[in-house]
């Protein structure tokens, strides 16, 4: 699970950059504003790919993924980019949890094999 998480969080470090860059087009927002916003978020993204296998790591995952369906309101571009990415999170969470039960069967009968011969 962790190989597919923190590869869907490094392509939210680039696109998150590159939201700020489209952002700090923007007149109604401060450059400040917008890469506070911004550098938060990527260094959140990039903290996350070390926290996946601790308790709650998920979860920040899953509020980062609102946070950037929400940055549509300044980046209208950014709810279809949001969704996009909550999808590939759902998608890396649900099939890396396969993979890992997976992986612990397949190693629990390569024991059992051993033992048995």
């Amino acid at each position: 699970m962790r190989t597919l998480c923190s590869s869907t969080l490094l392509g939210e470090f680039f696109v998150i950059g590159f939201a700020g860059l489209v952002a700090m087009k923007l007149d109604d927002v401060s450059l400040a504003a917008v890469w506070t916003v911004c550098g938060v978020g990527m260094v959140l993204s990039l903290l996350l790919c070390g926290m996946l296998t601790r308790p709650g790591g998920i979860q920040l995952g899953w509020a980062l993924q609102v946070a950037l369906v929400l940055s549509g309101f300044v980046v209208p571009m950014m709810f279809i980019l949001g969704l996009v990415f909550g999808g590939l999170w759902w998608a890396s969470v649900h099939y890396g949890r396969r993979i890992d039960e997976a992986k612990a069967h397949w190693a629990a009968q390569q024991e059992a094999g051993e033992a048995a011969a």
